[in-house]
């Protein structure tokens, strides 16, 4: 059985396209039995950025994940969001939770400042005027600190800043450690993300040099294609599973209104 891909986004986002009925049909005809929604969160101020839901949007994206539901009964259809993590909004978190029952909250760190989204395209540039070492170390501190917050279940593309394949020379395994101590410390999970594939690096998120800490600590994953069109949904999930399997990876995590449950990886 294939694991539940739980990161998939709708056109509410502006950078995704097709409704969650549509992904959810090409989830079904791929050989999935559960999917979950977690399209990117608005933020209190909704010209914080250009690529993210509205507010005034977020029971809209409730409405499309519910209708999607209705249209596929047989599978499980989960709802959740992708919440970026900014020290200093968490009361923020913690009111858009009170919002709707969710079945998880992904976790996700983004920006290593306020006007800087690491993951950006238009943003490269400062990259290139950066110490990769520093960013890496800047963004590892903002993730621990999301997984030390106790207001997500799982912690997305955790190794986001090598998208664009700016690599520090040195050794970030501290990092590493650091940040999933925190991971199991709160008992959350680690999120194997495969849209890493698409992108510049073309890699798998995390590496398999961060997993296989991971399944030293026996910290459970969830998998996610980070769909942004059916199409992508499940993409590349037989490579990801086996990625965990081999990196000694054992135990999965499904989601039910914020209690969670392991499941073997078969």
């Amino acid at each position: 059985m294939l694991p539940a891909d739980y990161h998939m986004h709708t056109p509410l986002c502006r950078h995704a396209v097709g409704e969650p009925s549509a992904y959810a049909a090409a989830a079904l005809a791929a050989g999935f039995r559960e999917i979950g929604f977690s399209d990117h969160s608005p933020m209190r101020r909704d010209d914080f950025d250009n690529w993210r839901m509205r507010l005034d949007q977020l029971g809209e994206y409730v409405e499309k994940v519910r209708r999607a539901q209705k249209d596929h009964p047989s599978m499980q259809i989960k709802l959740a969001l992708e919440v970026d993590y900014l020290p200093g909004h968490e009361d923020w978190i913690r009111d858009l939770a009170s919002r709707h029952p969710w079945d998880y909250f992904i976790g996700a760190v983004h920006y290593v400042s306020d006007d800087w989204a690491l993951d950006n395209p238009e943003h490269i540039s400062r990259w290139r005027e950066s110490d990769p070492f520093e960013v890496w170390s800047l963004y590892f501190a903002r993730l621990t600190q999301a997984a030390e917050s106790g207001l997500f279940e799982t912690i997305a593309h955790a190794d986001l800043p090598k998208k664009f394949n700016f690599r520090p020379v040195q050794d970030c395994s501290p990092l590493f450690h650091k940040f999933l101590d925190a991971v199991n410390k709160n008992n959350i999970a680690l999120e194997i993300n495969t849209a890493g594939l698409r992108k510049d690096c073309r890699e798998i998120y995390p590496s398999r040099a961060i997993l296989e800490i991971a399944a030293e600590k026996k910290t459970p994953v969830t998998f996610g294609s980070d769909a942004h069109a059916p199409g992508e949904v499940g993409m590349a999930f037989g490579e990801a599973v086996a990625l965990a399997r081999t990196a000694g990876c054992t135990h999965w995590r499904r989601f039910t209104r914020r209690k969670h449950e392991e499941t073997a990886i078969v």
